[in-house]
């Protein structure tokens, strides 16, 4: 196929090619070898197939060291072996298909070498055992090293999406190291990185068993003498990651403008809906509202009560409706995106074919308008386009049901769409349950780990790849300027129809004129996030709280339990070692226990990676696959690599809560060390009023300088509200009365001399004198009295009052 966007026609096209060298051979097929299975990517000339209904297989049995099981003598070069075992061995259902094998018939086996080793077979049904010869031999042989050209290309490519998928999981992994990160989220990523990074693994479980120091919490030794572990199990369907990544880009561009954003996800419709997160956020006053409106119909009527309260909002991803009370759509141009799949798809079936396509719900204009343009696309071809497939609501193993029914209900079916981000790895998945894969043409949207798994296999042909980091970015960028510089003047520096469109990009697995390569775009993509977090802007001010709302995606929780598990166990043995181990459960020694194996039922392969952080085990990454063998030498550096990076991000979200501990511990004693020196202040230093004119203010332990502005302020105001004439200072309970309490003392009586009260030095005791003459401390004018009796009496002289007694 030109340009390599699609290997499926390449290969069909040199078994045609092959099958017509003289003589012509009635059948022929190839076979890829993936893993330790070989696997159907071509087969032509089994026409009863398609008339009776007949699912073409995927597989065609394993392949040995020595090369196909029919035909181990293959792997050496070109052989011709018996066409009835050939197909009893790789293809049995062509027995009971098409009919009886010519008797004497032969089927030539020959190897598509790449790299020195067979990365594949040909093989073509001929009358007889006779090897080719001659001509015949050099013709095939050209078309061999064509297959071989194909594949290296196509394996060159793939190991630089491996390598780059690889760089992004760890990023991914790194940026939660300065976070406090939740064990579950960690494992979502985690999981589905790994899995998109090693597609031919086929991990059926991710699991995280994380353990601690013993000592009464986790990871201490039971009176069984068995270990215990919080154990986190991923769920099998991967997460929907494309608000999240929305919401990266929104919170990048809020870091140094002040902005706090709040995501919530809620279903498009109904009970704890998107509506209700609007009305909610209204409700609280947030500064600004950034949406991407799973009905933007139903979202209306928040958009208008928002422009009401004065709250800005921001439409992204799916358009508002026409005339929406919402100033500003930041998105993609969609008819120009499904133009440009609908573009792809001509490419693909240059003769034109019956295409079919997927979207999770009718109320979404983005994806009407995608649908709209890429049939505009195939207008004038010999395409029949069938209507879109709806209601999967974002749920992948509901798409996958209804790709497979449409599949088997329209065999003829030659192409297909998947219009929103589940759609593409629906199709893909049921094309490759039903021996379609590579041959069902898919031009998918957007990227995330199951869409790149089946767009590295072959499954998915071509994705258009929205930029939804960007629309966060630029979301939040704008919103801000509308909240601080108001909303008409922002949108007069904007394009007049109040819409921004931030691209797409047409993603391939191998160059192509009209796409970029599946590992190019994932550099750019990082590259390109990591330059635009450089975010000017002054973050002075009061905090501004925008609330994003994106739309939420059925999927699998990540489920969490604590278990018991014996040291004996593979994970037992990793803590006890440190070292990775690779088992094969169903040989193993009899050392597994039931903790373990009850979760990887019909494992074949059990890998222990241990997660270690600062010189110690913190846990194990537990992963197990249904094949044989899945993880070789090769795989296991990975592995260590991913759970070395998620071991310092589990230490470092550990360390953040401890210290987060640790600061509520010490917030609430400061609050409480301040209390109580509130209250010590205010015993200290009382004010009481005892007679008209007359205040007692009696002095407790020692004058500092920051106490005696405290206790100048209190005696003012006192004097101010009482209109008071003599205020009588009590220095009996002062520990010390030296030079500095001396100076603190004079000031508070001239200050009460500027308010016209006199203030009285009472209580100094004869040590307290003696210690003020030895020192030279002088008083000024004050008028001192031995106790508070004596000056109560003066006070009243002072104020003319008298004491009266009654017998």
């Amino acid at each position: 196929m030109r340009h390599g966007v699609d290997l499926f026609a390449t290969l069909q096209q040199i078994v045609r090619r092959a099958m017509a060298i003289a003589p012509r051979a009635p059948r022929g097929s190839l076979l890829l070898c993936e893993g330790h299975r070989l696997v159907y990517r071509a087969l032509e000339g089994f026409d009863t197939f398609a008339r009776q209904g007949v699912n073409l297989p995927t597989e065609a049995g394993l392949a040995t060291a020595s090369g196909p099981r029919a035909a181990p003598e293959a792997a050496s070069g070109m052989c011709v072996v018996g066409a009835h075992a050939w197909y009893e061995a790789h293809l049995p259902l062509a027995i009971a298909a098409e009919g009886a094998v010519p008797a004497g018939a032969g089927v030539l086996v020959a190897p598509v070498v790449v790299r020195g080793a067979p990365a594949g077979y040909l093989a073509l049904e001929q009358a007889t055992l006779e090897p080719p010869q001659g001509e015949r031999r050099a013709m095939l042989e050209v078309l061999l090293d064509a297959a071989g050209a194909a594949l290296e290309r196509r394996r060159l490519y793939d190991e630089k999406a491996r390598l780059a998928q690889e760089i992004r999981l760890l990023e991914q992994v790194l940026n939660a190291v300065g976070t406090t990160v939740e064990p579950d989220h960690l494992l979502d990523t985690l999981a589905h990185g790994i899995k998109g990074v090693q597609i031919d693994q086929q991990w059926a479980s991710v699991e995280l068993w994380l353990v601690e120091d013993a000592g009464g919490g986790e990871g201490a030794v039971a009176a069984s003498g068995e270990l215990d572990a919080r154990v986190f199990r991923a769920g099998r369907s991967a997460p929907m990651t494309y608000f999240h990544t929305l919401r990266d880009g929104a919170v990048d561009a809020a870091r140094g403008l002040g902005i706090s954003v709040d995501f919530r996800l809620g279903p498009p419709t109904g009970p704890g809906g998107q509506r209700e997160i609007l009305e909610d956020g209204i409700r609280r006053g947030v500064d600004g509202i950034i949406i991407a409106p799973g009905a933007p119909e139903e979202a209306e009527e928040g958009f208008r009560r928002a422009a009401e309260a004065g709250i800005p909002v921001i439409v992204v991803d799916t358009p508002p409706v026409p005339g929406s009370r919402a100033p500003l759509y930041i998105g993609t141009d969609n008819v120009a995106a499904g133009r440009l799949a609908g573009e792809m798809m001509r490419r693909l079936l240059p003769s034109g074919g019956v295409v079919a396509s997927q979207r999770p719900t009718k109320d979404a204009i983005n994806t009407r308008e995608r649908i709209e343009g890429s049939c505009a696309a195939m207008e004038g071809a010999e395409f029949t386009v069938l209507p879109p497939h709806e209601d999967s609501d974002h749920d992948l193993e509901l798409g996958t049901e209804l790709a497979r029914a449409a599949l088997q209900r329209r065999p003829d079916i030659a192409g297909a769409f998947g219009v929103a981000a589940g759609g593409g790895p629906a199709w893909g998945r049921a094309a490759r349950e039903i021996g379609r894969d590579g041959e069902l043409k898919i031009v998918a949207f957007d990227l995330f780990s199951a869409t790149v798994a089946l767009l590295r296999r072959g499954a998915i042909h071509a994705t258009i790849v929205q930029r939804e980091y960007d629309m966060g970015y630029r979301a939040a960028e704008i919103v801000h300027r509308m909240i601080t510089r108001g909303v008409e003047p922002t949108l007069a520096e904007l394009p007049a129809s109040r819409i921004i469109h931030t691209g797409v990009d047409c993603v391939t697995l191998e160059h192509t004129p009209w796409s970029t390569t599946l590992s190019d775009h994932l550099a750019l993509d990082a590259a390109r996030r990591v330059a635009s977090r450089r975010v000017e802007g002054d973050a002075a001010g009061r905090p501004i709280e925008v609330l994003l709302i994106g739309v939420a995606a059925r999927r699998e929780p990540v489920v969490e339990e604590r278990v018991s598990f014996s040291p004996r166990s593979l994970v037992g043995r990793v803590l006890d070692t440190g070292r990775p181990l690779v088992i094969d459960p169903a040989g193993h020694d009899g050392r597994e226990d039931a903790s373990l194996l009850r979760g990887h039922a019909g494992a074949r392969t059990l890998v222990g990676v241990p997660l270690r952080a600062r010189g110690s085990v913190v846990g194990v990454l537990v992963l197990s696959s249904e094949r044989e063998d899945a993880c070789g030498s090769d795989d296991v550096p990975f592995l260590e690599r991913v759970a070395g990076t998620a071991a310092v991000a589990i230490e470092n979200a550990r360390l953040f809560s401890r210290i987060s501990e640790r600061t509520a511990e010490l917030e609430r004693a400061n609050q409480l060390q301040e209390s109580m020196l509130r209250t010590i202040h205010e015993l200290s230093s009382p004010v009481v009023p005892i007679a008209d004119g007359i205040l007692v203010m009696p002095v407790v332990g020692t004058m500092d300088a920051q106490r005696s502005s405290r206790f100048i302020a209190s005696l003012l105001k006192e004097i101010h509200e009482h209109d008071a004439q003599v205020v009588l200072i009590d220095v009996t309970g002062m520990g010390v009365v030296d030079a500095t309490a001396a100076n603190q003392l004079v000031r508070a009586a001239q200050a009460a001399a500027l308010l016209g009260a006199e203030a009285v030095l009472v209580g100094v005791t004869a040590g307290a004198a003696q210690m003020m003459v030895a020192q030279g401390l002088d008083v000024g004018a004050m008028v001192t009295h031995v106790d508070l009796a004596r000056g109560f009496r003066y006070a009243l002289a002072k104020t003319g009052g008298r004491i009266l007694y009654k017998r």
